[in-house]
């Protein structure tokens, strides 16, 4: 099979742009003409390649010819670039988990912002690895730490999260400390559906299954915001507790206790310089943000 290099733009525009509509606005073409690229594309690999759902997703066949786009695009850019030729800066796509996202990352990136175009996918860090497998992205922030095929693993270090709540929330609900009976009526955060570090603290403290009233705040700094308004208690990592706990917004009402999630940094055997260039701030900025072996906490 001849790779058809439109066909393989239409491909990856629909998957990042999530319908065929605005694929075609990136593309300067119309959605008819993606549409028939994607087509011509699945007919020469004699398979369905996306799914026509609302955002448009990636089939298991597909995934092999997304993460073909996308390196192909990777290496011309770098040949653009290399020759000298003025030209749009090279996309790296990354999933990073939001709380790194929120603490630690963006200020490692920042500093690249010039030479690099970031695609970020906020994702938890137990479930961004799929998105590697699938060729969403090129590299991922994740807790897995065996390679997806056609990728190197690093250790990157551990966030440690401590059960936190705003002090008028603790006297409320852990008047006697954080019994069994005070967590299972006590209103928890969860960041989303598949966030299971509150409930993981919960297994590990009262060695039951606990169901208490719960809100889910999407997003690390309203997570945070609702902690110190009292909303309920949750989960916050050391990097997000070191500004708040000088204001004393926050209390640990289970004192000593924690969860240490270690980070690990995915990324494409495929080397390209805008990636290696990623991969070493992010390796520079987790050996002084994230907890490191051997270092005194």
């Amino acid at each position: 099979m001849e790779v058809d290099l439109p066909q393989l733009r239409a491909l990856v525009a629909a998957i990042d742009e999530g319908s065929f509509e605005a694929a075609a606005r990136v593309l300067h073409v119309t959605p008819s003409a993606v549409s028939q690229r994607i087509k011509a594309l699945e007919t020469a690999a004699g398979q369905v390649l996306l799914l026509r759902s609302k955002p448009i997703t990636v089939t298991g066949p597909g995934q092999a010819y997304l993460r073909l786009a996308r390196q192909i695009q990777a290496l011309t850019a770098e040949a653009v670039a290399a020759d000298g030729h003025a030209g749009e800066p090279p996309v790296v796509a990354l999933a990073v988990n939001g709380d790194s996202l929120g603490t630690w990352v963006l200020p490692a990136l920042a500093p690249l912002a010039d030479a690099v175009r970031f695609d970020i996918r906020r994702e938890d860090q137990d479930h961004s690895a799929a998105l590697l497998r699938q060729g969403v992205v090129m590299a991922a922030i994740t807790t897995a730490a065996q390679p997806v095929q056609g990728c190197t693993v690093t250790r990157l270090g551990t966030m440690r999260y401590r059960p936190m709540a705003s002090p008028a929330f603790a006297r409320r609900w852990f008047p006697d400390g954080a019994t069994p009976d005070a967590l299972a009526a006590a209103p928890v955060l969860t960041f989303d559906r598949r966030d299971d570090l509150q409930d993981a603290y919960l297994r590990r403290r009262t060695r039951r299954r606990l169901d208490p009233p719960r809100h889910y705040i999407p997003a690390t700094a309203d997570f945070g915001s609702a902690v110190r308004l009292g909303m309920g208690w949750g989960m916050l990592p050391d990097q997000q507790l070191r500004p708040e706990r000088r204001r004393r917004q926050l209390v640990e009402f289970d004192p000593g206790a924690h969860l240490d999630v270690v980070l690990n940094w995915q990324q494409w055997t495929l080397r390209t310089d805008a990636l290696d260039r990623t991969a070493a701030a992010i390796r520079a900025a987790a050996a002084e943000q994230l907890d490191q072996p051997g270092r005194a906490r």
